[in-house]
């Protein structure tokens, strides 16, 4: 049909030209909204009958008439205003369409310019309005998610909150086997400070130091119970525990926070580039060194009592039993120098720590090296007359200082 009869290739020319408007006309909006449709809005205005296509109406333009009677009559009034005015048509191009199309001497042409015009018309009335404060992108929903795990913006303190205590509950049955019921709560604190201070990355780090924690505490538990020297609890955290080995960590982030890289890329001129003498690059340092620590601490305690086959103290290499204050063992001296390297890495791995392998050497040797105050410390201090004051989450806190 299309071959022999021009009328219907015009027909279909029509209405391929009608959707290319409108399809231009939606992409007008965001991609993300162009097919949102507000319940408010009106219903549109009914297509006109030029664009119902019937068979018999086919058949008559088959003939292409060209009778001035068949003429509509709004073209034989040559004093009507154009059909699209600055505000209601749908583009600078359609009345370029049109008028090309007009522009002939056959009024068949004529005929199909009207039906191109009331086409045009029809589609733009389709057009649907977007309100930005009525509707939600999903793209501007994953920017959010991706503010949240940003690493060089500061996350505000409720969606710190917000995201811990999700994981928490989320999690709640694994962390009841390692923590007390108020250590869950002091650490869902903890938490949310090092989430608001560091973002995810320093978040994960503490998390990675409390699940290496409670695996190396596991190791020949039962024996280590039975020897009466093992973690009591079952080797689950306290508060005192959880401020013991972090609260160092915890300062360090707090003061990071005061020269975070976002606030010295906004107030350039006016914010100093170290806190307290110490830069950004050194206070994260200290937050990796001080966990690394306490790693380091408790891998040394808990494999030296469960593989050390000759312990002694630190001060007078004397020999003692496993699991009194101050005792070191071959064994468990390797375990600190281990322990004390698994932070560190991780750290430079999720580009927290800066510096490259210097910076995990040096925090690995300053772990190993507190580790071994801590000993000293235990073997001094602790337990004697007049330092009853000094417990062994006092003793930690030195430890992560050192």
């Amino acid at each position: 049909t299309m071959r022999h009869s021009p009328c219907s290739k015009s027909s279909v020319t029509l209405m391929a030209l009608a959707l290319a408007t409108s399809t231009l006309t939606l992409t007008s909006n965001s991609v993300a909204n162009a097919f949102v449709v507000h319940p408010s809005l009106p219903s549109p205005s009914p297509l006109p009958s030029s664009l119902r296509i019937h068979r018999h109406r086919r058949h008559r333009h088959r003939h292409c008439n060209t009778n001035n009677n068949s003429l509509p009559p709004s073209l034989l009034n040559q004093n009507r205003s154009p059909p699209f005015s600055p505000s209601t048509s749908p583009s600078s191009s359609s009345s370029g369409i049109t008028s090309g199309i007009t522009s002939g001497s056959s009024s068949s042409r004529l005929g199909l310019s009207l039906d191109l015009t009331e086409t045009l018309t029809a589609v733009s009335s389709l057009q649907i309005p977007i309100s930005a404060s009525t509707t939600t992108s999903p793209l501007s929903s994953i920017a959010s998610i991706s503010s949240i795990l940003s690493t060089t913006t500061i996350i505000p303190l409720l969606p710190s909150f917000l995201i811990n205590a999700s994981l928490f509950t989320i999690l709640k049955s694994k962390l009841n086997t390692m923590l007390t019921p108020e250590g869950f709560y002091h650490s869902l604190a903890l938490g949310t400070l090092l989430w608001h201070t560091l973002g995810w990355q320093g978040w994960t780090t503490c998390v990675m130091y409390l699940l290496l924690g409670q695996l190396v505490t596991k190791v020949k538990f039962e024996e280590k119970e039975k020897m009466g020297i093992a973690e009591g609890r079952g080797g689950r955290r306290g508060p005192e525990n959880v401020w013991g080995s972090a609260a160092t960590g915890l300062l360090c982030a707090a003061a990071s926070l005061q020269i975070h890289p976002s606030i010295l890329t906004a107030t350039a001129a006016t914010t100093p580039s170290s806190f307290l003498g110490i830069s950004y690059d050194l206070l994260i340092l200290g937050y990796v060194s001080s966990l690394a620590t306490k790693l380091a601490d408790t891998f040394a305690s808990e494999i030296g009592k469960a593989y050390g086959k000759t312990t002694f103290l630190i001060t007078s290499f004397e020999r003692v039993e496993p699991g009194t204050e101050g005792a070191v063992s071959a064994e468990g001296t390797a375990a600190a120098a281990v322990g004390g390297s698994l932070l560190p890495m991780y750290a430079l791995g999720i580009g927290l720590l800066n510096g490259g392998w210097v910076a995990v050497g040096i925090a690995t040797f300053a772990a190993f090296m507190a580790t071994n105050a801590e000993s000293w410390i235990g073997a001094v201090l602790q337990g004697k007359k007049g330092f009853e004051w000094m417990t062994n989450e006092v003793v930690n806190f030195l430890n992560t200082v050192i």
